[in-house]
């Protein structure tokens, strides 16, 4: 990392430094066509039942993960309300398991008939991949925090003034777009850049390189979710 980017990155954090750096991939990741349809009120619903019953595999292959990196803070971490900001999180997700059940019965979606698309796969596959004993707690918490962020930034802008978001999609845009959702995710960006202040040069680069795959997984979520 050059001169000037440490003096940025310890100015204000390392990640916002590499959404500065990559921010087009991040707002193709934020502010998808998708996203964009239900702020404005265009969307096609069969996008959003698509998008209800893949992203519904996807948490239940989340919680494993959200573990494992909760297991790494324990081991790893020099902070010990790291454990608590994780545990919230993995707590939550029960509630967000439900949730989807309920959205899927009131839109008609069979859950148990849905089958992971590839993109879905190959999005689990790479959680999978950073729950090994060999990824560092620093490079995991980069990519949880940056799944969060995603979410917590596109579907606020959706609640922001001026949206025509569709009274029926409301609930689930506030799901992930309310203020406590993002608290929680500047908790983790706050974990994250403690982290990487601290991290060694091969942890950088193994970090941005799993944050720069989030934002491509992500994309791919949507793009697969629009059809």
């Amino acid at each position: 990392m050059e001169a000037g980017l440490e003096q940025l990155a310890e100015a204000e954090g390392t990640t916002a430094t590499w959404l500065k750096k990559h921010h087009l991939m991040y707002t193709a990741a934020t502010r998808h066509p998708l996203i964009l349809s239900i702020r404005d009120g265009s969307i096609d619903l069969d996008s959003f039942k698509r998008w209800l019953g893949q992203d519904y595999l996807f948490v239940r292959a989340f919680v494993p993960f959200v573990s494992s990196v909760l297991l790494k803070a324990c081991r790893e971490s020099d902070n010990n309300s790291d454990m608590e900001v994780l545990l919230s999180g993995l707590a939550s997700l029960n509630g967000e398991i439900k949730w989807f059940k309920k959205e899927a019965s009131k839109w008609g979606v069979v859950l148990s008939s849905i089958a992971p698309q590839k993109v879905n796969q190959d999005y689990c596959r790479f959680l999978e991949s950073l729950m090994g004993p060999d990824v560092e707690y620093t490079v995991a918490i980069t990519a949880l925090w940056a799944i969060e962020v995603v979410y917590q930034q596109s579907f606020a802008h959706c609640l922001e003034e001026g949206s025509r978001t569709p009274p029926e999609l409301a609930e689930t845009c506030q799901r992930w777009g309310n203020e406590g959702f993002g608290q929680y995710c500047q908790s983790l960006q706050k974990i994250t850049d403690r982290r990487l202040l601290r991290a060694t040069n091969e942890e950088l680069k193994k970090a941005e390189v799993a944050l720069l795959r989030v934002l491509e997984h992500e994309v791919e979520f949507w793009n697969m979710s629009q059809g």
